[in-house]
């Protein structure tokens, strides 16, 4: 399973919201390229970014920022937050970014996500942010018509390859993740998965992993110190 250290953008810095909450931020840094170093010397290989300005305007206000990540530690990079349209996916893409994750748009814009699946292939991922069992979009504060697997299937079904399912619930919590729903999609469905939201320990990272899920995401867990991330890559192995 591989492990994705997550860097949250906003004013240029490493924060972290609790469910979501763009009023319970928290600031983990003001250097986000000293934590992708930090990444990188613990073995990181991959690393997942959010901009969370994006995820507002729907521009691309960290993009130089993430470019910089992306070209000083090598690390494969996906990025989500406000894509909707084609000329972003293209912008990432073309500056070094590994994967662009496609949240309210892949729900609202069907058209605009088959048109970026066809053109970039697996480089298209989609954010499947779960509500009360449905998939919940713009900034997850309204809830879609779509159930969660529902939804899920229908991403197979357009060709997407990669999903990064987020238990809003969990966000944030350090409750640990929702293995019960991470066991059923692994079973129920062929997309590669990665867990996102409530992964707070090692035990969930082993138990993740057993599931045979693709990926999971560490946001607070590593800024608290309640994991450690050369340890979590070595019982993801």
């Amino acid at each position: 399973m591989i492990i994705f250290p997550a860097i949250d953008l906003y004013g240029g810095q490493a924060v972290r919201l609790l469910h979501g909450d763009y009023d319970k931020m928290t600031v983990y840094s003001s250097d986000p390229l000293s934590v992708a170093a930090d990444f990188s010397a613990s073995g990181a290989t991959h690393i997942h970014l959010v901009d969370l300005e994006g995820a507002k305007s729907g521009e691309t206000p960290n993009i130089d920022t993430i470019s910089k990540i992306v070209k000083t530690y090598g690390l494969f990079a996906e990025v989500g937050g406000g894509i909707r349209s084609m000329q972003t996916v293209d912008k990432y893409i073309g500056a070094g970014v590994s994967r662009v994750i496609l949240g309210t748009a892949a729900v609202t814009d069907e058209d605009f996500l088959r048109a970026a699946v066809k053109k970039h292939g697996d480089k298209i991922a989609v954010g499947v942010d779960i509500k009360d069992g449905n998939v919940a979009i713009k900034g997850w504060t309204e809830r879609s018509r779509f159930a969660a697997m529902d939804f899920c299937r229908k991403m197979e079904s357009i060709g997407v390859a990669n999903i990064i399912c987020t238990d809003i619930s969990r966000d944030g919590a350090m409750r640990g993740a929702n293995h019960e729903l991470y066991r059923e999609m692994a079973k129920e469905l062929l997309l590669k998965i990665t867990a996102s939201g409530g992964v707070s320990s090692l035990d969930d990272v082993k138990k993740l992993a057993s599931l045979g899920i693709y990926g999971a995401i560490i946001g607070k867990a590593y800024y608290t110190g309640a994991i450690d991330l050369k340890e979590a890559l070595e019982v993801s192995k």
